[in-house]
């Protein structure tokens, strides 16, 4: 039966692809069209698909939080509350004691688990196929995956409340001192300017890696599951039923790699980052 349903969803996942064969393009798939329009002066804030699955991943990782922790607690762990410990000690020991000193822990913990817990929710949604796709085949809403971490605006939004954070914790905690941070002790007096330049440009460089990593992991296994899988549709005659069977076979592949490593890896690198800057710009040392 599991098997039976995993056939079927993989299936869902081109049934957009399926009423035109011939024009069938995987990059349609993260096309944003204005569902809602929404335009104030040169703000343009519409409604479209990323918004929507922004909103349902902001409401299951609220929920996921409440399910998970809010057990009660007992000798003897229920399943929900092994599963709410092990988050914890994941989002604890692994990503906030792991990069941040011990006096800020207390106060960013909140922070960089709430960013690992959304981070994971929002890829893992953008494998649950969903009539979310914004088209229509017979009057009735086609299923299909979309993962909004594939949108670089999303992602770069994420990295720049990482990055703004880290500078702000820096300056709260040394204050002006912070800034001597930017040039290694021991630096001749003649390469301190470039050093101050080279250091900057690496933390403007950090909002992009933080991005682009998350962004394009997604991205590319996106492509990769729909490229395969649309192959079904694509080809016809004899080599259908030689196709076929590979293109699948490649397609549950690369979505099982994906929900099974990519979606967890990339929310913990991130989170992972994000409380090593933090604690590097408090302990400059550290």
């Amino acid at each position: 039966m599991r098997r039976l349903a995993l056939l079927l969803w993989l299936l869902a996942l081109a049934l957009p692809a399926s009423a035109g064969a011939e024009t069938f393009n995987p990059a349609d798939e993260f096309e944003l069209k204005e569902w809602v329009p929404i335009h104030l002066g040169p703000l343009d804030l519409s409604i479209n698909k990323a918004v929507v699955y922004l909103a349902l991943g902001a409401a299951l990782t609220i929920l996921l939080g409440i399910f998970t922790m809010r057990s009660r607690l007992a000798l003897l762990p229920s399943k929900r509350q092994t599963v709410g410990e092990a988050l914890y000690e994941i989002a604890q020991t692994q990503i906030a004691e792991q990069g941040l000193p011990a006096k800020a822990v207390g106060r960013w913990f909140p922070y960089v688990a709430t960013l690992f817990l959304f981070i994971w929710t929002l890829n893992m949604v953008g494998f649950i196929p969903l009539p979310l796709s914004g088209e229509r085949w017979h009057g009735v809403p086609t299923w299909g995956i979309y993962a909004v971490t594939s949108q670089l605006s999303v992602t770069l939004v994420l990295a720049l409340f990482s990055v703004v954070f880290t500078h702000v914790e820096g300056l709260r905690w040394n204050g002006a001192r912070y800034f001597k941070s930017f040039v290694p002790a021991g630096v001749p007096r003649a390469m301190v300017p470039a050093m101050a330049v080279l250091e900057t440009i690496s933390h403007v460089f950090r909002v992009v890696s933080l991005s682009v990593r998350l962004y394009a992991n997604m991205l590319a296994g996106h492509m990769l599951i729909l490229v395969s899988i649309g192959l079904i549709f694509i080809l016809g005659g004899i080599t259908f039923y030689i196709v076929v069977p590979i293109s699948f076979a490649i397609g549950i592949a690369f979505y099982l790699f994906e929900v099974v490593i990519v979606v967890t890896i990339q929310a913990f690198i991130f989170a992972a980052l994000t409380a090593i800057y933090i604690g590097s710009a408090i302990e400059p040392a550290h």
